[in-house]
């Protein structure tokens, strides 16, 4: 069942909404986030790092009203850490409790065979949902209510992993080898980021809707700060993302991204900054730039591109 089947529910009225929860939207992100929800399908969004594609997740899990799960993924990440472990311990308080019991147990037993019949009575119980221990994958299949799963980073996974995700991704369940198939209660609404550090395979991106996000527009930038931070003068508001798109046109290692946008506007309104100067955009550089050579690469550019600016 989708996520919501009103009519009145619409793409446009997707994007309003995520508005009131704090995140601006574009036509193309809210068109992706309604279609998964109508079509219960899982998003992959790419772009570089800090456009938004992990908040995105967080604000549909506060419009949905849907509890959050996330996986971050990294290199050698397995199913243990992603979908389940067992409680060894608990297994091993069982097991000396079964060994106690055990007299009891197989008093009256006739021979080997009757022994090991009333044992394999207790056998399974070892590997029931009992012991089990859910990590984020199970823990969304099993939400009752339902849930967000983000799987981010899914680019710094391995191959091996990626390929483990296809079953979940497409019919909403995950096989348990001592138990067998689980199946969600609800269908969580998936979304996978990747920052493109390697290529995802045919197989998982057949299986998802594609979003990519990239840089905003000085528009829409202006419109995510203004969101984001409110108190920030209008006089101050465009200057200030005005030189933020024009770094992003340099030759960088790191270009400022959202997020970078946001904490130096923080900074400048704890500064008491009034007017973009060369004085104070310097002083506060480091605050969008995160590497050395980029910062001192922009500080002989700095006259020109206030200048343009």
């Amino acid at each position: 069942m989708a996520l919501f089947s009103s009519k009145n529910f619409t793409a446009d009225s997707l994007r309003k909404d995520l508005e009131s929860h704090g995140y601006i939207a574009s036509e193309n992100v809210a068109l992706t986030l309604f279609l998964a929800a109508q079509l219960e399908k899982p998003i992959l969004v790419e772009g570089p790092p800090g456009v938004g594609k992990t908040e995105l997740a967080k604000a549909a899990s506060a419009l949905f009203q849907r509890p959050l799960i996330r996986l971050q993924c990294y290199e050698g990440l397995d199913e243990s850490k992603a979908l389940y472990e067992w409680k060894y311990g608990k297994q091993l308080l069982y097991t000396q409790v079964l060994k106690e019991q055990l007299g009891d147990i197989l008093r009256g037993a006739q021979g080997l065979s009757e022994s090991v019949e009333r044992l394999h009575q207790f056998g399974d119980i070892f590997y029931s949902t009992e012991f089990l221990e859910p990590r984020p994958l199970l823990s969304a299949l099993q939400s009752d209510e339902g849930a967000v799963l983000l799987i981010d980073e899914i680019d710094k996974s391995d191959q091996e992993f990626e390929a483990f995700l296809l079953e979940l991704l497409s019919d909403y369940q995950i096989s348990i080898p001592e138990i067998g198939t689980v199946k969600a209660h609800k269908k969580p609404l998936v979304l996978l980021t990747s920052n493109n550090q390697r290529e995802l395979s045919d197989a998982l991106k057949r299986r998802c809707l594609h979003l990519y996000i990239s840089y905003p527009d000085q528009s829409l930038e202006c419109k995510i700060l203004a969101s984001q931070v409110p108190s920030l003068p209008e006089k101050l508001r465009e200057p200030l993302v005005s030189f933020v798109q024009s770094l992003r046109a340099q030759d960088l290692r790191k270009a400022p991204a959202i997020s970078e946008t946001i904490d130096w506007a923080r900074t400048l309104l704890l500064l008491n900054v009034e007017a973009l100067d060369a004085v104070w955009v310097e002083k506060t550089l480091a605050v969008l730039l995160k590497h050395q050579d980029d910062v001192e690469r922009i500080r002989e550019k700095l006259p020109s591109l206030l200048k343009k600016r």
